[in-house]
């Protein structure tokens, strides 16, 4: 395991989390970093990625408004703020990176170098 995701655990509807992933391996600052869920039962989705210069981060529909992606370099560390929870947000949340040359697509988790282990949301209603 390259990265480590972590922060998970159980909230009520409406309630907040943050989400962390870093790396003791390798320095993120060449990194693009994305997360990703997967929901039992269904396909792997493309939360958000943050570019390694920042700007205009990916977020899927689902979360735009409620979701903040953000990079901290001098603590090679990436979070992701999680407001506004919903049931429909429980998931294994897993971090990745991609190499900033690479050909990655934020949506599908497609040319990332590395993942992390996951960190299991849980949003009761």
């Amino acid at each position: 395991v390259q990265l480590q995701a972590a922060g998970g655990g159980l909230v009520q509807a409406g309630g907040s989390l943050r989400l962390s992933c870093a790396t003791s391996r390798f320095t993120l600052d060449y990194y693009a970093i994305g997360w990703f869920r997967q929901a039992p039962g269904k396909e792997r989705e493309g939360v958000s990625c943050i570019s390694v210069s920042g700007n205009m981060p990916y977020y899927a529909d689902s979360v735009k408004g409620r979701f903040t992606i953000s990079r901290d370099n001098a603590k090679n560390t990436v979070y992701l703020q999680m407001s506004s929870l919903k049931p429909e947000d429980t998931a294994v949340y897993y971090c990745a990176a991609a190499h900033v040359l690479s050909d990655y697509d934020p949506k599908t988790g497609t040319h990332y170098n590395y993942w992390g282990q996951g960190t299991l949301v849980t949003v009761s209603s």
